[in-house]
């Protein structure tokens, strides 16, 4: 779902205005970023926020809403996505993301210490993993469902393997069932399912397969040492897709960390999860290790 430019001043606070551009990462990649600028962000960090694997933004619409009011927020939307300009053969890697984003931090002019890191699932993982690309270090890390590892079953990886992707329309039913089946919480939280259908009706099949191939063979686990700024850590014990067990292994192994579970993926992508962010910042959440 391609947003018109009408569209996205419906996803910023009225004061704040809006800047849609492709900045290039390569000689065969440019990322769409989305620049919210708010008229009360001085002295305040700018937040780079990284979505999800396939992610909409209108999942973030009430999050980016909210920060927009007191925070310029840098929205950028990673490579598998529709909106990124791909030429030639490229990869869809973890380490591929995590480059393209430490690429798209440098043109932004980001100074050290001065911007915050937030990101979702792929996006969260994608943060950790590019830490160590980093010319100017954020303030803090703050992550959302993040992954260790993409779990995707051995049978599953072998009809991935085996399916054009001009068959993908076919297909969307498929995956659906299987979320719903198997993955996902539909009676915890509804909403996260519509979410993730949507995501699978406007993914692009090519691009999916790829990153579905490549995704299955990372785990996070070597690069946290690499981790030296404090982190918020967002999980939600409803949410079946994101383990659980993963994301509090994450929390006790990062040096300096703060874990706030909020039950469900909807409250993730709610004001709620912006108003722990606005504490932290303020220093009312840094007073203990959860």
């Amino acid at each position: 779902m391609d947003l018109t430019d009408d569209h996205l001043q419906e996803f910023c606070a009225e004061s704040a205005t809006y800047l849609r551009r492709h900045i290039k990462v390569n000689e065969h990649v440019s990322l769409q970023v989305i620049t919210f600028q708010s008229a009360a962000s001085e002295n305040k960090p700018a937040i780079v926020f990284l979505p999800g694997w396939i992610s909409l933004m209108s999942a973030w619409k009430s999050v980016l809403l909210d920060m927009s009011r007191d925070f310029t927020i840098h929205y950028i939307e990673t490579r598998e996505k529709k909106s990124a300009v791909v030429a030639g053969r490229v990869k869809y890697r973890v380490e591929d993301c995590a480059r393209d984003l430490a690429v798209i931090i440098e043109q932004l002019d980001l100074t050290e210490d001065n911007y915050i890191l937030c990101g979702s699932s792929l996006g969260a993982t994608a943060i950790v993993d590019g830490f160590r690309f980093l010319k100017q270090r954020p303030r803090f890390l703050a992550l959302i469902g993040i992954n260790a590892e993409f779990y995707i079953p051995h049978g599953w990886l072998k009809v991935v393997r085996c399916f054009p992707p001009a068959i993908y329309l076919a297909f969307k039913p498929v995956i659906k069932w299987y979320l719903r089946r198997f993955r996902l919480n539909p009676d915890k939280d509804q909403a996260q399912y519509k979410k993730y259908c949507d995501n699978i009706d406007n993914a692009d099949p090519y691009k999916l397969k790829k990153a579905a191939l490549a995704l299955a063979k990372y785990t996070i686990w070597e690069r946290l040492a690499e981790i030296q700024v404090p982190t918020l850590i967002f999980s939600a014990s409803h949410d079946n897709l994101h383990s659980q067990d993963n994301i509090r292994r994450i929390h006790e192994l990062l040096p300096d960390s703060r874990y706030f579970d909020l039950e469900t993926n909807s409250r993730t992508h709610s004001p709620e999860m912006v108003m722990v962010l606005r504490d932290f910042i303020s220093g009312e959440g840094c007073a203990s290790r959860v």
